[in-house]
């Protein structure tokens, strides 16, 4: 999942630094495959384009912390619910500010914010 979201964002002509949430104990050997074939897939061999990959706790970062509030105000409009006020104001206020309507997914170069939704495949 994070190689699809990665992938379409990752430009040559910058460095990036991704912080990603603690999942699990064996985060490391997947983080280190995760940059291995995010490098591979851009070209990336000297490993200069993407500076690190690394897990933090999103409790300890407040970009992460503002990130999860935002995925849980889109899964809220994504799933047709309306119990909440304040839930409504927040997506009304993303919406006005993002000049997006939220349900659709934005172009992946998208330089303020992305918006990604996803489908799984029937096969």
């Amino acid at each position: 999942m994070y190689f699809l979201l990665l992938r379409g964002v990752l430009d040559p002509k910058y460095n990036f630094n991704i912080y990603i949430d603690i999942k699990d104990t064996h985060g490391y050997a997947k983080v280190e495959k995760l940059r291995e074939v995010l490098s591979n897939n851009i070209y990336d061999f000297d490993k200069t384009i993407i500076n690190k990959i690394q897990q933090i706790r999103s409790h300890e970062a407040i970009l992460l912390q503002i990130t999860d509030l935002f995925i849980g105000a889109l899964t809220y409009l994504h799933r047709n619910l309306n119990t909440s006020d304040t839930k409504r104001e927040l997506i009304d206020l993303i919406k006005t500010r993002s000049r997006h309507n939220l349900v659709r997914s934005t172009l992946p170069k998208e330089n303020k914010f992305n918006i990604f939704i996803w489908g799984a495949q029937e096969w």
